[in-house]
């Protein structure tokens, strides 16, 4: 059988993330996405505190991941559509503040830091978020 010539690599498509399975994870920890938030987003595994979920979350705005942040959003408040802008490159997470959010609570706030370029724009996201129980599994519920 003859062999077929090897195509040239192509770039990720547009809307894309160029993130994969061993990339670093995009929320900033030291572990790999597949290893962190990879696996809230895939589903064998739900964000055990406020902040990890917080931290998926921010993956998946990174990631462009649009089905994971309607599936983490509270029911009570989550919109019809989540419209991801994929000219948006989130380049840092910082969290600045937790309050409550652990395994043993049923509410928590995260108040973060997340930088991001749109358009070649550098920008800013200061944002105290609320987080709670739904279903024992937590939800983001809006910023305060």
């Amino acid at each position: 059988m003859a062999r077929r010539p090897a195509r040239p690599s192509r770039p990720a498509r547009p809307g894309r993330s160029a993130v994969t399975a061993g990339s670093p994870c995009p929320c900033g920890l030291d572990a790999t996405y597949g290893a962190c938030c990879g696996r809230f987003h895939t589903g064998p595994a739900s964000a055990p505190t406020a902040e990890l979920l917080m931290r998926s979350r921010y993956s998946a705005f990174a990631v462009l991941d649009a089905a994971y942040l309607l599936r983490s959003w509270d029911p009570a408040t989550r919109p019809p559509t989540v419209d991801l802008d994929p000219a948006t490159r989130w380049t840092g997470l910082e969290v600045l503040d937790t309050t409550d959010g652990s395994p043993f609570h049923t509410t928590g706030t995260v108040t973060f830091r997340a930088r991001f370029t749109q358009r070649g724009e550098p920008g800013v996201l200061e944002e105290r978020s609320r987080f709670a129980r739904h279903d024992g599994a937590w939800v983001y519920v809006g910023h305060a």
